[in-house]
């Protein structure tokens, strides 16, 4: 038991002038903290932009908008307290208005914010909420959760740490962001506006090549439907089935699997470079999402709620897919009460599209941008592991610090 507790009170990692510094000690957050809940704003007063004489305004689930009222001044942690991200922990920093489903956090004397704020974050506190079609959190309980807590020496060296880390996730994020609207303004330019044939850029080579064409979607490749399986056709491994937790971001990703017995009757085998689209899902705005199958991949196949359009100019329908013209075609045939797409929609979707050598140098030059966004991407990936690792060794671990209030 004695060892137990021990664990509890240090973390595994220590910088070199705190390793004699003795136990972290165990303490309630009220008796490191005041936790007081926002004021009411109604929502006709909040404003989706920053107008220049607006105040950031949090609710349970982060920056709701903006509005004409401040409520404090000055760096809180923020706890969301209601619905199915409460729990959720944002560092607030400079004048801001919380409302009533957000808790501002003062730190009292002897503890560091920033120090206080990656606590709260690694504490997971939705595991403290209660209530069921509305979870919920209240001070009271909050109050009550047990905590570790070092010196103020040590609590500044830990906040200076990950807050550098946080500084160069943030530059990363921008850079990230960066690469996305550099894309995204270049698909406007070497795409045709709508109702116009021509786009506003062309490649030297080609900019006496004439007028795109329109065509149905049903001209330029095929569908391929996806394979409706059972829970007893489900293994530990085989055939893997794509799905829509499979496409992230435009791109696949191999992570929350399902695979089915390899001999399964009605299996598709997926291509490379065939476009995955999931076009029937319960969350709406999933609707029409798309994503190019690479060249080195298990042996796969896709689910019944997904297709596969299979082309040899995929790599620029791939393209295609990501502009508004796609987006909106898939939107128009999303009534109120609708989830899905057919085959039959999807084939009739219309497209102007070049001769195929610009095709093949539209989809080279935007394949190569997405390459960047996503190695971006990974490195953003990677750091953010990076400091969640970092937290795990430089605070006691959570689950020793459950058995404190036991022990």
């Amino acid at each position: 038991m004695r060892e137990q507790r021990k664990q509890a009170l240090l973390p595994k990692l220590r910088f070199p002038e705190f390793r004699d510094a003795g136990e972290w000690e165990e303490k309630p957050l009220k008796a490191i903290c005041v936790m007081q809940a926002g004021k009411f704003v109604a929502a006709s007063d909040i404003f989706e932009d920053y107008n220049g004489d607006s105040y950031p305004c949090y609710g349970g689930n982060g920056l709701r908008g903006y509005t004409k009222t401040h409520t404090h001044s000055g760096k809180y942690p923020l706890i969301g307290r209601q619905g199915a991200l409460c729990g959720n922990v944002n560092l607030v920093n400079g004048q801001f208005h919380a409302t009533e489903h957000a808790v501002v956090v003062t730190p009292k004397e002897g503890i560091n914010v920033d120090w206080l704020f990656y606590t709260l974050d690694l504490l997971n506190l939705n595991r403290f909420a209660t209530g069921q079609a509305q979870p919920g959190l209240s001070v009271e309980v909050l109050d009550k959760v047990p905590s570790v807590v070092p010196q103020e020496p040590e609590q500044q060296k830990i906040a200076d740490c990950l807050s550098s880390i946080d500084e160069l996730i943030t530059l990363e994020v921008q850079k990230l962001a960066t690469l996305k609207a550099h894309k995204k303004g270049l698909m406007q330019q070497f795409f045709p506006a709508k109702g116009e044939t021509l786009p506003r850029l062309r490649f030297p080579e080609f900019r006496d090549a004439g007028e795109w064409e329109e065509r149905m979607l049903g001209q330029l490749g095929e569908l391929v439907s996806g394979l409706t399986y059972s829970p007893d056709d489900i293994r530990n491994e085989g055939l893997l089935v794509l799905r829509s937790s499979n496409v992230q971001n435009g791109t696949i990703v191999l992570e929350d699997n399902v695979f089915v017995r390899p001999d399964i009757k009605g299996a598709n085998p997926s291509k490379p470079n065939d476009i995955l689209i999931c076009v029937r899902n319960g969350s709406k705005s999933l609707i029409g999402k798309n994503a190019l199958i690479p060249e080195v991949m298990p042996p796969c196949t896709h689910g019944a709620f997904m297709t596969v359009f299979r082309s040899k100019s995929a790599t620029f329908i791939f393209q295609l897919f990501q502009t508004e013209a796609y987006e909106k075609q898939v939107d128009a045939d999303l009534g109120a009460t609708i989830n899905s797409i057919n085959g039959n929609q999807l084939r009739k979707y219309k497209f102007h599209v070049p001769v195929p050598e610009e095709q093949q140098r539209i989809a080279d030059c935007f394949s190569s941008i997405d390459e960047l966004i996503i190695a971006q991407t990974q490195k953003l990936a990677t750091l953010k592991t990076h400091k969640k690792g970092l937290m795990q060794q430089l605070f006691p671990s959570v689950e020793s610090q459950k058995n404190l209030s036991h022990g």
